[in-house]
């Protein structure tokens, strides 16, 4: 069982940067994506940016540019540097892991307890 816990969530100006993280108690071996999704209130939850085993990332218009997502393997961790926050960016962050079948089935998903960012106009 992977367990995922965040940390690095807060308040912050408009302009200015935050960082989190996500480590995952388990290992998560195989094809795998990490990403950081985050919910608004009232708002559906949307995926900010991903990245693969492989090192691939992608990443939602609206952050593109300004945020940054990187993994470490060895420490089964991914991080999200965001900066030039804006008031639209707030939201509850929440971590994700999906692990894959050879043939690209969904074997796991787990997810972080997310964390609160606050960014102010």
């Amino acid at each position: 069982q992977v367990q995922l816990v965040e940390s690095g969530g807060g308040w912050v100006q408009a302009g200015g940067s935050l960082r989190l993280s996500c480590a995952a108690s388990g290992r998560i071996n195989g094809r795998n994506a990490m990403g950081w999704y985050r919910q608004a209130p009232g708002k559906q939850r949307e995926l900010v940016a991903l990245i693969t085993s492989g090192g691939s990332a992608n990443y939602a218009d609206s952050v593109k540019g300004r945020f940054t997502i990187s993994r470490d393997n060895a420490k089964n961790t991914v991080y999200l540097q965001m900066n030039n926050l804006k008031p639209e960016d707030t939201a509850d962050y929440y971590c994700n892991a999906k692990t894959f079948s050879l043939l690209g089935s969904t074997l796991g998903d787990y997810w972080g307890q997310g964390s609160q960012v606050t960014v102010s106009s």
